[in-house]
């Protein structure tokens, strides 16, 4: 054990160990140091082994997390070096400040509640031209985020952009000490995080702490209680400060802004600025008015830069999403975001997806890095080799003559036009292509050339609101007990394969399927998860085994028939069965036992539970691993005291078995209903199912999960029918008034239920809800769109945030599981990433 190394802010720095996929001590590897971080759901002491054995060496642990046996685990890492210290992310921090004070250039430090994000990626384009700009990769803003985005701070940086979130007291003093900034921009302030703070005010005070040393700060003053804080609060901090505002509503400012359409007039003491905006939503125009005055605040400009600039201001796409490819690949765009940092998020992205064997990264130059060309290069070429790339594309000049830092396996191409034209895309099969490019290289045209074309419906997948939801559901299970989640029926029509890589990322512990061809098609894309088959068959027996899948036993029936098979399959010892189960002779095969406590669908009543325990008892080979009942009304209170009887009836069952059988079964009772309802009935394991994609099935805590799935459609034609005509099949939808009636690509083939034609339904059109007019289609639905600004082109949200799934199964007397379930297999997902 040593106590400090001072060489620890060179190193690269690792938080996470699925960050590392290559195995062996590479020399990046070997220059690297893991921070043992503990946090809510995982303790990154348990992966020091893991990361070891693929090459790091050097580790930064917390003294609390040393116990006696962990001390004896890490004696056997003879060759590694261990800093003890009392807080991991707190020494990360406290090294990130270090390193910020290295630095004396322009510093812009930006918080508020919303628009950071924006503000930052548009000022970096902005100021492109003049600046090598370092900034916060995506939503980088929280108490690890921005401590490892200053880290990215290098000698050939000229200007540092760096946002800062908070969402409790205290919080927003550190992140200061580490980003120090010298120009502050304070966006606004909304909702956001309101439940971590007594009041409003003293939300703003804390986020006012990012700027007690700014020599400037930029804010609107439209937003009063933001401008009496700062006037009341932080010029008593910092008397020397300059405020810069400006103001919409003709309060008084230093600059005030005027809007007619598109028109922005920009009004300051030295000049007025005429300029047309590429963007006029509400939220952009405030973002782009803080970008102006935030540029006009480092330097003059004349009205022309300013109007040059802004016209080749494009939007922020901070989704990273992956779509179905050509030639049955699987791509990940990330097209418009390129740095260091924000390329090793995206390989992590990419390590997480299993679904294809072969690795493919299509990589532009990247620009504005501030480090020297060949060490970029080289740390770059590192990176492809950690993470185990079968194939790198190199597109730009820069990236081109620095080849000799990339193995054998890459290509490069000195424009995107040489790579669309020159490229052999018929061999570019069964891959995993990660797409990131800087914006000049225009990579949207690679997406486009790669993604598989179909018609245009998509269910939008948002993996970053499927984390917030299992995140939920463990906070209110605690670290004790074990989450199992439902996969069946296509991940609840999310995609099973995609998911469940998502649930195996963040360590579930056990996934649970209907057939075994669902569990197999998982094993075929790389998930290594155990996996219950909930309806096993006699003829899918060998295939259980073959995938080390786990079947649910239900009955006496099919209990004999699998310790028949089991007995058969020990005697016989076929070749190829030691790959899934232990190799030893006479190993136990894992099952798990359903009791029917009330349902009366499937499942051993409690009178059985003898003869099951004298079945298994002169059947050794078979080994319990859980044992489970389902509440069949978990999800109302008119059935509380059944569900306590259900509650009752298994622990006298489940203590029957243990007694009988000499050993404990994992015990699991709750699904996502009753982990909200029913908490001291948590025992070892829950089953999450529903409440994942989104859907509070018991209505007690709606709001705490997020939306999952969104089906989007466009619309195909736009006419005009006069009052008294009829539209769709059988004349069904007769018109009372003259109207616009769009069709859109989506019918009941594709999920969108003829139940909910007729005015039934209503969709999202440019922010107004229409009603279905006349018959669901087979594949198209007519809507009156007559209230709504709408064009052929247009896009339709079916269902997700604006049109809730609940509202849509209460119109037509369904359940949600109805309406996921539902979406055909036949629309293209898309999975995407909001943040980092």
């Amino acid at each position: 054990m040593i106590t400090r190394d001072s060489q620890l802010i060179n190193k690269q720095w690792i938080t996470d160990s699925r960050q590392v996929s290559g195995v062996g001590a590479d020399e990046q590897l070997a220059a690297s140091v893991f921070f043992a971080i503990r946090g809510d759901h995982h303790d990154g002491h348990d992966f020091i082994g893991e990361l070891y054995r693929k090459g790091v060496r050097q580790f930064v642990v917390e003294r609390v997390a040393l116990t006696p046996d962990r001390r004896t685990e890490l004696l056997a890492y003879a060759d590694a070096q261990f800093i003890e210290v009392d807080s991991s992310l707190k020494t990360l921090q406290d090294l990130a400040a270090e390193h910020r004070r290295q630095f004396r250039i322009p510093i812009i430090g930006i918080t508020g509640s919303n628009g950071k994000t924006i503000v930052k990626e548009w000022l970096a384009q902005l100021l492109a031209d003049d600046y090598v700009v370092a900034k916060s990769p995506k939503s980088y803003n929280s108490q690890l985020g921005v401590p490892l985005s200053v880290h990215g701070l290098t000698a050939g940086h000229t200007l540092g952009i760096f946002e800062a979130g908070i969402s409790k007291a205290h919080e927003m003093q550190t992140l200061e000490a580490i980003i120090q900034p010298s120009v502050g921009i304070f966006t606004n302030m909304g909702t956001a995080h309101d439940e971590g703070f007594r009041t409003r005010k003293q939300k703003i005070a804390e986020k006012l702490r990012l700027f007690i040393r700014v020599n400037t700060l930029i804010y609107c003053s439209d937003y009063a209680e933001i401008d009496d804080e700062v006037r009341l609060l932080l010029t008593a901090v910092n008397p020397k400060m300059q405020l810069i505002t400006w103001a919409l509503t003709g309060k008084e400012a230093t600059y005030q802004a005027s809007l007619d359409k598109d028109r922005l007039s920009l009004r300051g003491q030295l000049a007025t600025h005429q300029l047309k905006l590429p963007f006029t939503d509400p939220a952009s125009v405030e973002n782009l008015i803080h970008c102006l005055v935030t540029m006009l605040t480092l330097r003059s400009w004349t009205n022309d830069e300013l109007q040059s600039r802004l016209n080749r201001l494009r939007p922020v796409s901070m989704r990273l999403e992956q779509k179905e490819g050509i030639n049955n690949c699987v791509l990940i765009d990330d097209s418009y975001n390129n740095d260091v940092v924000g390329l090793q998020l995206a390989l992590r992205f990419l390590n997480q997806q299993n679904t294809r064997n072969r690795r493919v990264v299509i990589l532009s130059d990247v620009l504005q890095s501030g480090q020297p060309e060949a060490e970029l290069y080289e740390q770059v070429g590192a990176l492809m080799r950690t993470q185990e790339v079968d194939l790198f594309i190199g597109i730009g000049p820069v990236v081109s003559r620095n080849a000799r830092f990339f193995g054998d396996s890459s290509l490069f191409y000195a424009t995107t036009d040489d790579f669309l034209t020159q490229f052999p895309f018929g061999n570019l099969r069964d891959s995993t292509v990660l797409i990131k490019g800087a914006r000049p290289f225009s990579f949207e045209r690679i997406v486009h050339r790669l993604e598989r074309k179909v018609h245009g419906t998509v269910l939008e997948i948002n993996l970053d609101a499927l984390t917030h939801n299992l995140n939920y559901y463990r906070e209110k299970v605690g670290p004790e007990t074990q989450i199992m989640v439902m996969v069946k029926a296509f991940a609840y029509g999310s995609g099973s394969a995609e998911v469940a890589q998502l649930l195996q990322y963040h360590r579930v512990d056990y996934l649970a399927v209907a057939y075994a061809d669902e569990g197999v098609s998982l094993r075929h894309n790389g998930v290594d998860l155990p996996i219950m088959v909930m309806n096993p068959a006699p003829e899918t027996f060998a295939a259980l085994l073959e995938y080390n899948l786990e079947p649910e036993i239900y009955s006496m029936r099919l209990l004999r028939e699998w310790g028949r098979f089991v007995a058969e399959v020990n005697e016989q010892k076929p070749v190829g069965v030691a790959l899934t189960q232990p190799s030893r002779p006479n190993a136990p095969y894992a099952m798990h036992l359903k009791i029917d406590t009330g349902m009366h669908r499937l499942g051993f009543l409690e009178n059985e539970i003898p003869d099951v325990a004298g079945y298994l008892k002169q059947h050794p080979l078979l080994h319990v691993a859980t044992v489970f009942s389902h509440l069949v009304g978990a999800d109302e209170a008119q059935f509380n005291s059944f569900s306590q009887q259900q509650y009752e009836t298994f622990l006298r069952s489940t203590a029957s078995l243990e007694r009988e059988l000499g050993y404990r079964q994992t015990r699991h009772l709750l699904n996502s209903a009753g982990i909200v309802r029913f908490p001291d009935f948590r025992l070892d394991m829950v089953r999450l199912g529903i409440g994942l994609y989104g859907v509070e099935a018991s209505g007690i805590d709606p709001l705490s999960l997020q939306t999952v799935g969104t089906l989007r459609t466009v619309i195909s034609q736009i006419k005009a029918v006069r009052a008294g005509e009829s539209v769709g099949y059988s004349r069904r939808g007769w018109l009372d008034h003259d109207a616009r009636i769009a069709t859109l690509a989506i019918g009941y083939a594709d999920g969108y239920d003829r139940r909910l034609g007729n005015g039934v339904g209503e969709v999202w059109v440019n922010g107004t809800r229409c009603p279905t007019v006349g018959n669901v289609c087979m594949d198209m639905t007519m809507i009156d769109v007559t209230q709504a600004f709408a064009s052929e082109g247009d896009e339709v949200v079916i269902f997700g945030k604006d049109v809730s799934i609940l509202d849509l199964a209460r119109r037509i007397g369904t359940i949600p599981y109805e309406i996921l379930t539902g979406v055909s297999e036949r629309v293209k997902r898309v999975f995407f990433k909001e943040g980092n």
